[in-house]
């Protein structure tokens, strides 16, 4: 007997975006899509590519609090009246990016119930994931919120095959996303090196042997 269980619907946003007045971006690694404090007026997609979004502390002290891949939207917080960017987006890798007016956005979600639904879905799965990210900060040790990023920067858990082999990540960067030092994350890497749960030389490959991290207490 068949069953009846009812998959998720896959958020692709592709298309809708002739009836948004989109923009397509290409840019390149490294570069900075909007700044802490910018007019808030445009949502973006990732058509491909992977970005981070940081935030700067009035003591001057930044963090990096999501990274995100294909797929994803970002910046909608304009959507609620947000009137300028709380954060900073820039490119880690070559990236297609999309920028969506928000009048646009806010019109079909209006008048299109499977993109206002879609949406919802995607919205609801990021609220998930900072959910995720709250309960890791509060109770992980730094060990394993470390194991956690790299297998969620390989996918591990999403739908479809995870990428095992991804851009290499600055351990800078890592130590913003642990909230830890640098110097940790490197004595980390190395164990997780020499135990055969990742592989490095210009790119980073994850074992999904690293579960293994976060698993045992």
């Amino acid at each position: 007997m068949a069953s009846s269980k009812r998959k998720a619907p896959v958020f692709d946003a592709k298309p809708f975006l002739s009836n948004m007045g989109a923009t397509h971006l290409t840019l390149e690694a490294h570069q900075t899509i909007f700044t802490q404090g910018d007019p808030a007026d445009a949502i973006f997609y990732i058509e491909e590519g992977r970005i981070k979004i940081t935030v700067l502390s009035h003591e001057g002290k930044e963090a990096v609090v999501a990274i995100l891949d294909s797929g994803d939207f970002f910046g909608e917080g304009c959507l609620t009246g947000q009137p300028l960017r709380m954060a900073t987006v820039s490119t880690m890798t070559d990236c297609a990016i999309v920028r969506l007016e928000k009048a646009a956005v806010i019109r079909l979600l209006h008048e299109d119930h499977e993109f206002s639904e879609l949406f919802m879905l995607f919205l609801l799965k990021r609220n998930i994931r900072v959910e995720e990210d709250l309960v890791d900060q509060l109770f992980n040790s730094s060990e394993k919120r470390l194991a956690r990023i790299l297998l969620l920067l390989a996918n591990f858990g999403k739908d479809g095959q995870p990428e095992t082999i991804i851009p290499k990540v600055s351990q800078e960067t890592l130590a913003q996303m642990v909230g830890t030092t640098r110097g940790r994350v490197n004595a980390f890497m190395n164990k997780f090196r020499r135990l055969g749960f990742i592989e490095y030389n210009g790119k980073l490959e994850i074992h999904s042997s690293l579960l293994n991290v976060i698993l045992h207490d």
